[in-house]
């Protein structure tokens, strides 16, 4: 799948000029993460999110580890045919990996599949490498973020397991805002500072949270009963499926500062999603 290639979809948001966020690897950590380099690293859980060719015969590939984030490696000889990594460094699959090295791009040691996951075929598929552009995107490298990764882990089960893919993403792009400390609270208006309330219709202002609609506003509308429903992870009501999915595309365009999603568009496409 070539990267780079599809616009941000229509309606994206535009950023204030006063109120621009730096890129996610520069932003400042939610409180009890840390930037943690070791000097070597064995028996760490671990995905693919990514790879491409270095030099003729390696590969420099992007893991999310479960207790250093995502890391960048250099995996020497990857693309000999004889190569024991050649046939372990697939996406998608549970793999125990270690490395060593002090700077940010170290040198992958070892490399062994865990198995015990059903591949993931046709939409789900696709729906894979969403969930890993919008890791490479909006995590910074070298911060940990465990819950993140068995959340990461318990998407891929459901979407291999066939689950409602809509429902399975909308969780999955909430739980990435928060661990990576950038979610607003949803469940209170910024405004009058009380709870958002089932009937009121909202904007939500993706750095301070909701707050009542105005008559001039371009950002999306939602219930209260949506805002609610999110925060307690209930997409059973087709209303909330549909506001939470143009509240989310909202949200992650702004946070992307604009940036292009090479998989939003092609799933957009298929699936309405």
């Amino acid at each position: 799948m070539e990267e780079n290639s599809i616009n941000v979809p229509a309606g994206a948001p535009d950023r204030p000029k006063s109120d621009i966020s730096p890129p996610p690897a520069q932003r400042r950590r939610a409180p009890g993460q840390q930037r943690t380099v070791g000097t070597r690293v064995g028996e760490q859980p671990a995905f693919v999110l990514h790879s491409y060719p270095y030099k003729e015969t390696s590969l420099i590939i992007e893991l999310f580890t479960r207790d250093f984030g995502r890391v960048a490696l250099i995996a020497k000889g990857a693309k000999r045919p004889h190569s024991q990594l050649r046939g372990v460094l697939q996406t998608f699959q549970p793999l125990t990996t270690g490395w060593t090295g002090k700077n940010e791009l170290r040198t992958l040691t070892d490399a062994d599949w865990v198995g015990g996951m059903r591949p993931l075929e046709k939409t789900a598929l696709l729906c894979g490498f969403y969930l890993n552009e919008l890791l490479v995107k909006l995590t910074a490298r070298d911060d940990a973020h465990p819950k993140l990764f068995d959340h990461y882990v318990s998407t891929l089960n459901q979407l291999a397991h066939n689950e409602p893919a809509p429902i399975v993403l909308r969780k999955f792009e909430m739980a990435l805002l928060k661990e990576t400390g950038v979610a607003a609270d949803l469940t209170r208006c910024t405004v009058t500072r009380t709870k958002v309330l089932h009937d009121v219709h909202y904007v939500v202002d993706p750095e301070r949270g909701p707050r009542p609609e105005r008559a001039d506003d371009s950002a999306p509308r939602v219930a209260g009963k949506t805002l609610l429903d999110m925060e307690r992870e209930d997409y059973t009501d087709p209303a909330t499926q549909a506001q939470s999915k143009q509240l989310m595309r909202y949200l992650l365009s702004w946070h992307l500062g604009g940036a292009p999603l090479n998989t939003r568009q092609i799933l957009i496409d298929l699936l309405q999603l």
